[in-house]
């Protein structure tokens, strides 16, 4: 897109509120961009692969899960991730569930951030971690009110974000019912977790399943019987998170107290 244009888009959706009639324009003038953007910016180029035949999605074992916090790491070295704290593409949360059913949760790792409460071992009657990340969902919010069409779907279940296109309006952070999206410190775009795209479509794992010591995390491919990922539905009661919502995610948990959010 012409850089002029991107600014002056990008100045009317700051100005206008989320379904107004500029936004609304400023749609419209940017979708014939954002159709040839998408194929020429977004999707990684990779011989022999072919996006129809698959459909990803990644499952999560939660009595697995030890919370050592390898796969926020080893994201943020795959992905280049900001270092400082508040910056996550995929992070861990502990859950405690006291004796009186109040409940505690912190996101393991935050060393600046000051415990919310020292819950004492009489008092708890469960203690667990629950990984989270982008659901990439089957009918995500953040692709509806994008204005410039700068978050779309892949055919391969991904939800991914052009950042050529972006104009950083914040909408589809508030969107997002997950949390699972910020505004990148210097590209002032958004960003969010890929299921390491540029790795999957060359038969490689996302980089936090990759690192689990425990197999807590599990990709795969939906549209094969083989894939572990199917396994793992099959034989494991799965929850979603906030189904309410009907977005439809793909990030699928075993074993999930009914208090995680």
């Amino acid at each position: 897109m012409d850089q002029d244009k991107r600014d002056l888009l990008k100045g009317l959706i700051l100005f206008i509120p989320a379904g107004g009639v500029i936004g609304a324009l400023a749609k419209a003038v940017a979708a014939p961009a954002a159709a040839a953007g998408k194929e020429a910016s977004a999707r990684p180029e990779t011989p022999g692969y072919d996006p129809t035949n698959h459909y990803y999605g990644m499952g999560i074992e939660v009595g697995k899960c030890i919370g050592c916090n390898r796969c926020v790491e080893a994201c943020k070295q795959e992905n280049d991730v900001p270092r400082e704290p508040f910056f996550f593409r995929t992070w861990v949360e502990r859950y405690v569930i006291k004796k009186d059913r109040s409940v505690v949760v912190e996101t393991v790792g935050l060393k600046k951030e000051k415990r919310k409460e020292v819950v004492d071992q009489e008092d708890t009657l469960r203690s667990f971690f629950i990984p989270k990340l982008c659901n990439h969902c089957a009918n995500p919010p953040c692709v509806q009110v994008c204005p410039v069409d700068a978050t779309w779907s892949t055919e391969d279940g991904a939800v991914l974000v052009d950042k050529n296109r972006c104009i950083g309006c914040r909408y589809c952070i508030q969107a997002c019912p997950y949390g699972a999206r910020y505004l990148h410190p210097e590209t002032r775009t958004a960003d969010k977790c890929t299921f390491c795209y540029h790795r999957v479509v060359k038969g490689l794992l996302p980089a936090c399943v990759e690192v689990c010591p425990t197999q807590a995390r599990i990709f795969g491919d939906l549209k094969s019987q083989a894939s572990r990922l199917v396994r793992f539905e099959r034989m494991n009661k799965i929850h979603v998170l906030k189904p309410d919502l009907n977005t439809q995610p793909k990030v699928y948990y075993s074993g999930l107290d009914g208090e995680v959010r």
